[in-house]
């Protein structure tokens, strides 16, 4: 992959894309094509078909996806299996008919079964019951691997597949209904100290322990793995799966006191235990990317300051 190669990032606004749109724009890659969700919509097969058949792009990196928090895929499990399927179908698909030379597929930690051995391992996938709250997103997210399984096996077709952990950053979602955890908890402590609030609701027990990187370490290690020799991935997972996160993880308790830190809200911390907790745990191992030589450099701690620091300019003010 030349500093010249076409190179289409589907889903270039959203938290993962935008970071890997920066990530090869600071690596000198010049030749960058993206659209809005209102300029192509994904799930119209005619359209995608015809975005292929005009631009002729040699990389697509797929980051465009349907995603959210517990409560939104617990809520609408038909909206996340279907338009996800619907994306994925049309634009692997459209990749191989058009001679894309290399393709990368945005998944997610929830494809592992919910009770598999920790750290997650590439080789745990389909071997146990998924989380029933994002079963759906799951599902959707595990057709799209196999895809690219399949297209590999039958045609030839170069795809990789990274697996992000829970991923943060600048263009991050923040509602508190359908964003994830760690932005979720993020507006609720500034809120509440702006507020002058005694004390902010944390879903669930505190207990489940979790994972969190960077989206620009995700985005670094993305163009590394588009910038392997397909002979060096082969033999780092012949699976084509690579798990993308820190290797390291901590409970939902210890990061709302981290945020709470981070904000400097100064009230207590009320643990709703009528809300779903998720899956208990969820680390990934990252041996695979490590043998690459790929390490992310971001500490949590210092990501969540400077994401915070994005979030007061961009959002509130």
């Amino acid at each position: 992959m030349d500093k010249n190669s076409k190179i289409y990032i589907a889903g270039h606004r959203g938290l993962v894309g935008s970071a890997i749109l920066n990530e090869l724009q600071a690596q000198g890659y010049h030749n960058l094509v993206y659209k809005t969700s209102a300029e192509l919509d994904l799930t119209h097969q005619a359209a995608v078909e015809n975005f292929f058949t005009t631009e002729k792009p040699h990389v697509v990196i797929l980051a465009a996806a349907k995603v959210g928090g517990i409560y939104a895929n617990d809520t609408y499990p038909a909206d996340f299996l279907l338009i996800n399927l619907q994306i994925q179908n049309n634009v692997i698909d459209a990749a191989y008919r058009h001679k894309v030379t290399r393709f990368l597929f945005l998944g997610s930690s929830c494809i592992y079964p919910k009770l598999a051995a920790q750290p997650l391992q590439e080789s745990a996938l389909l071997t146990g019951s998924l989380e029933p709250t994002n079963e759906a997103y799951a599902i959707a997210k595990i057709t799209g691997i196999k895809m690219c399984q399949a297209y590999r096996k039958q045609y030839g077709f170069d795809a990789i597949c990274a697996m992000p952990t829970n991923m943060y950053g600048e263009n991050d979602n923040f509602d508190l209904q359908n964003s994830h955890v760690l932005p979720a908890l993020m507006r609720k402590f500034h809120e509440a100290k702006l507020n002058g609030a005694t004390s902010v609701e944390v879903w669930g027990s505190g207990t489940p322990k979790r994972e969190f990187l960077h989206s620009s370490d995700l985005a670094a290690g993305c163009v590394y793995l588009l910038q392997q020799s397909k002979e060096k991935r082969d033999q780092a997972a012949s699976d084509l799966i690579f798990n993308v996160g820190c290797g390291e993880d901590l409970s939902i308790k210890e990061l709302a006191e981290m945020m709470q830190q981070v904000v400097g809200f100064k009230g207590t911390l009320q643990f709703d235990v009528t809300k779903p907790d998720g899956t208990p745990r969820k680390l990934m191992d990252i041996s695979r990317m490590l043998n690459l030589g790929w390490k992310p450099k971001l500490a949590l701690k210092e990501g969540i300051a400077q994401v915070y620091k994005w979030y007061q300019t961009q959002i509130v003010d």
